[in-house]
């Protein structure tokens, strides 16, 4: 199939911009490569230390035989139900490495934090820098560079990101990912949403609200809503870094651990056969492209706009919120899984999941086939679905995803959701934001309202509760980016504004903060930049001022004429919240990033 014009043209442009930074990029990656391994290079003080706790058949592997070595970045924790089920990896990784005579070692672990855990506590001031922390922590652990290659194992919100980056500076070596897969079904999250909307009415107490919650998050696992964590994983199929299909085979299935084996043969299958495909090399323009257009066509977490610019930054290429929009002009949506759609992530599996998305792109001309992979085959493996025997002692294979088994949860790229992605590039007097028109209803993708504008999410929660919301309204929720406060997730805002919502009022949010990926049902024009702190035009807004978000334009305006707009002087940020940010929890340890961030579409990144 043909190349889709624009996807063409969109890559093109991608190149010859990034064309400077990537030649950098690439040159010092070719360097490294050309070197000796760890083993032969470092001298014998190096060495002795490097594997002097190594079991003797293997020192004599690595040292003597010259055996491949894999580095382990480790995101384990079990506070994170995603990533409890990864303390046994490593030994599964060794054992296998043996196999096949080579060596493995964790190299080092990375925090992973939980914003499920955090939603609404100064803890989530740390989330989104967490991912430059865990970037940082990912090279501290291969910085010993004694490595032939390196899996990376997480899942979560910030962790993938962190780890691509991370890995993207070492990109000499081979590297696959390895996720633990989506907890199973259980309440769906639809009836979680509405239980705390209840809540948020003082329907229901504590107790009602616990059960509900309890009963969503109640095992191993990711959580089943394709928010964040999910998209991650969506991402990294289509970018042809996993093992193919083995984003969403659930924790205790039969394969699951042999998935996690195949990872090792996979990234030892690339320094064996000498195929050149390190990590640098994998993620190039058209990989990231891929990834985009992946992400545009299942309506996944807005939060990727600001993380894979990072990445993209992290392997010398530059893209921007304006090659998302134009991407997204011509990608389908071929997803309805939540809070796109009633679906969890194991009905969006079951239907045809990550496999059946890939190959209508594909076919379509949608994406790039012509890529690196850490797969032989190329992308194409992608379309597959991993298989087993029942007692997970046969061979692994992978069978066609075929047809849609559930055309209300995915569909074919001939007969799409939308003809356009799930994400929309807003620009106007306010600035330029991004909302996920995905998850909105057709008939709130225009909202035009007075404003009321709040400086903390705490005060929006208090003026909900006084009745003084109970209008149509845009909310304006201000010194939320990365500046000022770290860039909070804002997910404990859907609640209330769902609640006005419902009662048939125009509602809408407007901030330079983000909301979590399983947000959309309430219109939102988020990661507004420049920030309020950054003196953006939030800074200018007032109480009553007319504000118009239109996903169906592209734009969000204060309704206001050009020369009074200019006139008026921008807010400073209240004495008591410039004080009160970053004081308490750990949050002075980040005032650096803070001070240094890059904004929201730059990537956030603090490490330029």
């Amino acid at each position: 199939m043909k190349l889709n014009s624009t996807v063409e043209s969109v890559t093109a442009r991608i190149r010859e911009r990034s064309q400077p930074s990537r030649s950098a990029y690439l040159e010092r990656l070719t360097q490294t490569a050309q070197r000796k391994p760890g083993a032969e290079r470092l001298g014998c003080a190096n060495v002795a230390h490097a594997f002097a706790a190594l079991p003797i058949n293997d020192k004599f592997r690595v040292v003597a035989e010259r055996a491949l070595n894999i580095g382990i970045v480790n995101a384990y924790n079990d506070i994170l139900s995603a990533h409890a089920p990864m303390q046994h990896y490593p030994e599964i990784i060794k054992v296998e490495a043996r196999k096949l005579g080579a060596t493995a070692q964790v190299a080092g672990g990375v925090p992973a934090m939980c914003d499920g855990v955090t939603q609404g506590t100064p803890g989530m001031e740390l989330s989104l820098f967490s991912r430059d922390v865990i970037a940082m922590a990912t090279a501290v652990s291969l910085s010993h560079d004694v490595f032939d290659a390196a899996l990376m194992i997480g899942v979560c919100d910030k962790i993938v990101p962190g780890l691509l980056i991370g890995a993207l500076h070492f990109g000499h070596l081979p590297t696959v990912f390895v996720p633990a897969g989506p907890m199973t079904s259980g309440l769906s999250n639809n009836e979680k949403s509405k239980v705390r909307e209840k809540a948020a009415q003082g329907l229901v107490g504590r107790p009602e609200l616990l059960e509900a919650e309890s009963k969503a998050y109640h095992g191993s696992g990711t959580c089943t809503f394709y928010g964040t964590a999910n998209s991650n994983q969506m991402l990294l199929e289509a970018m042809g870094l996993h093992v193919p299909g083995t984003a969403f085979v659930n924790p205790g299935n039969a394969i699951r651990d042999e998935l996690t084996r195949e990872a090792v043969r996979t990234v030892l299958d690339i320094t064996k056969a000498r195929r050149f495909a390190p990590i640098g090399e994998v993620v190039d323009e058209r990989c990231i492209v891929n990834a985009m257009v992946a992400l545009l066509a299942t309506g996944g977490s807005t939060n990727h706009l600001i993380h894979w610019v990072a990445v993209a930054r992290a392997a010398g290429i530059v893209i921007d919120w304006d090659d998302f929009s134009e991407l997204s002009e011509v990608v389908p949506l071929l997803t309805r899984v939540y809070p796109n759609g009633s679906a969890d992530v194991n009905q969006f599996q079951a239907a045809g999941g990550p496999g059946f998305v890939i190959r209508e792109l594909l076919d379509a001309g949608l994406m790039h086939a012509d890529v690196l992979t850490v797969r032989a085959g190329g992308l194409r493996e992608y379309t597959g679905i991993p298989a087993g025997t029942p007692d997970g002692q046969g061979a692994l294979h992978w069978v066609d995803a075929g047809a849609s088994k559930d055309d209300s949860v995915v569909r074919p790229a001939s007969a799409p959701f939308s003809p356009h992605g799930g994400l929309m590039l807003l620009k106007g007097n306010l600035g330029r934001s991004v909302i996920k028109v995905s998850a909105v209803p057709d008939d709130r993708h225009v909202v035009e309202a007075p404003c009321r504008v709040f400086d903390s999410q705490e005060a929006l929660h208090v003026a909900f509760g006084a009745g003084e919301l109970d209008r149509d309204v845009v909310c304006v929720v201000r010194w939320q980016g990365p500046h000022a406060n770290g860039m909070p997730e804002l997910h404990k805002l859907t609640p209330p504004l769902a609640v006005l919502q419902g009662k048939g009022f125009k509602v809408a949010l407007v901030t330079d903060g983000r909301m979590s990926g399983a947000s959309g049902k309430v219109p939102a024009a988020i990661h507004v930049s420049p920030e309020a702190a950054a003196g953006g035009s939030l800074a200018k807004v007032r109480d009553g001022d007319v504000i118009r978000m239109d996903a169906v334009a592209g734009t969000l305006e204060v309704l206001i004429s050009a020369d009074a707009w200019a006139a008026r002087a921008l807010d400073e940020m209240p004495e008591a919240l410039r004080h009160a940010n970053g004081i308490g929890m750990g949050r002075e340890l980040f005032a650096g990033m803070r001070r240094n961030a890059l904004s929201a579409e730059h990537g956030a990144c603090t490490w330029f």
